[in-house]
């Protein structure tokens, strides 16, 4: 199988590490030039960069975004519902009543970045069809 061809040369603004590269795909710019919008729509990537021509159609993001938001609204609910019950005495509805609403919205907003991030650390070690790239200065002699 081919490897797809590599853009025509290095962005400018080409990250130095994984955890800028994931930091941009978080802000949902690209993660290769940070230029551009990484997101057509709220999820949904864009085909090509418009800034350095990467193509995102090669992530293969699937279920672990999802997974990351659920297991970061966990750990954020779960002291929050003891506090909640345990400490300011609300009831099981009442509770409920502030939890869900939260959980939902903490969840979505931890979605998007998830993806974003998710796509930049496929990208950078060169998986699901992604060239693996690397600026000259990280490049080992």
């Amino acid at each position: 199988m081919d490897q797809p061809a590599l853009p025509p040369s290095l962005p400018a603004d080409f990250p130095l590490s994984l955890a800028q590269a994931a930091l941009r795909g978080a802000r949902g710019t690209c993660p290769r030039c940070g230029e551009a919008r990484l997101f057509a729509r709220w999820l949904r990537p864009v085909a090509r960069c418009r800034h350095c021509g990467q193509d995102w159609t090669l992530h293969v993001a699937d279920d672990f975004p999802p997974y990351v938001s659920i297991f970061v609204t966990g750990h954020l609910m779960a002291p929050l519902l003891i506090w909640l019950v345990l400490e300011q005495a609300f009831s099981t509805l009442a509770a409920a009543a502030v939890i869900v609403p939260f959980s939902i919205v903490v969840m979505l907003g931890v979605l998007q970045p998830a993806k974003g991030a998710i796509i930049a650390l496929q990208w950078w070690h060169g998986m699901g069809g992604f060239v693996r790239e690397r600026a000259p200065e990280t490049l080992a002699p």
